[in-house]
């Protein structure tokens, strides 16, 4: 898993102990993500299948896609589809995916690279491998998170951007044997590279058999980690945590994170990917592609593609027919 790596982790600044009267983020749920497939058939843990929207808030999806060593002529994408009324993050960890939209933008992302695009008021878009990996088969794993958008924020134009890996702030452990890398968001007051118009906190730590850290973490922003890869415990309470398990944490300060000292061979460290955010507290409305906050509004999503308001593009199948909905979110 190579993402963003470095040649002598001592030489980041260090991640050193918190506020004497900081207050440790208790663990309130693990669950486990099924499998499934997207697009065109590639395979995808379902990060925060049967976790409440509430606690999820202001995150209402997430897809860690892969890990998969593709053979020749088999790497698979997605068809062009519409979204409207949140953002989605796209980060790149093994492999290569090109990104286009109704729009003009995208790119081409790999290692360590992260695409974000706000879809606000509506936009297309597809996500393909490129020719050359199709010809030529390989490694392929990646994470898509949904952001929502508060109601106001909901019909902003369109927006995309490039983050290239080597942008991300980077970070050890006191130990020196966790890597953390800030994608968006604030973490020890280092600032990743990433634009949010929802407050929200994004970073990927990869911690060496045995090795912790306490991450500071804003106290009003809500608090998941994810694992990618590997075993370990999260919370000072050392609650134990395996690849594809996400952790609900509750109110507090901080999170800590701990790999366990013996690994396996094909995974050798613990990699967690934490998240956090400002809850919007709104209702929500979520039907396929689009996120809103009333029934009627992802319905008028529907007509304004089907009219060929928010672009042009070959018809989308299989797309579902119920709507999720969500009243005021409350927590404790």
């Amino acid at each position: 898993m190579p993402a963003v790596t470095v040649e002598d982790i001592t030489a980041l600044p260090r991640i050193h102990g918190t506020a004497p009267d900081a207050v440790a983020r208790p663990v309130r749920s693990v669950t486990s993500a099924p499998r499934g497939f997207e697009g065109e058939g590639f395979p995808v843990r379902r990060a925060f299948a049967g976790v409440p929207l509430e606690d999820l808030d202001p995150f209402v999806h997430m897809d860690q896609m892969g890990e998969v060593e593709y053979a020749p002529g088999e790497p698979k994408g997605t068809p062009w589809h519409p979204h409207r009324g949140f953002e989605t993050v796209t980060y790149m960890l093994d492999g290569i995916m090109e990104h286009a939209d109704s729009n003009g933008g995208g790119g081409v992302i790999t290692n360590g690279d992260t695409q974000w695009m706000t879809a606000g008021a509506g936009i297309l878009h597809i996500e393909t491998p490129p020719e050359h990996l199709v010809v030529s088969g390989g490694l392929f794993h990646g994470v898509q998170i949904w952001v929502n958008l508060p109601r106001e924020l909901k019909w902003s134009p369109p927006r995309y951007q490039d983050i290239r890996g080597q942008d991300v702030a980077l970070m050890a452990s006191a130990d020196g044997g966790v890597l953390v890398r800030v994608i968006a968001g604030r973490v020890a007051g280092h600032d990743g590279p990433g634009s949010t118009h929802t407050p929200i906190t994004i970073a990927h730590a990869t911690a060496s058999p045995g090795a912790r850290v306490t991450v500071p973490w804003r106290h009003d922003f809500n608090a998941l980690a994810y694992v990618l890869a590997g075993q370990g415990t999260v919370g000072t309470e050392e609650r134990p945590v395996t690849k594809g398990q996400l952790a609900v944490l509750g109110s507090g300060d901080t999170i800590t994170l701990t790999a366990a000292t013996g690994q396996a061979s094909h995974e050798p460290e613990l990699d967690v990917l934490l998240l956090g955010g400002r809850p919007i507290r709104e209702p929500v409305a979520w039907m396929g592609p689009f996120v809103m906050n009333t029934r009627a509004e992802v319905v008028q999503a529907f007509e304004d593609f089907q009219a060929g308001r928010l672009g042009s593009a070959a018809a989308v199948h299989n797309t579902p027919t119920a709507v999720v909905e969500t009243s005021e979110a409350q927590r404790d």
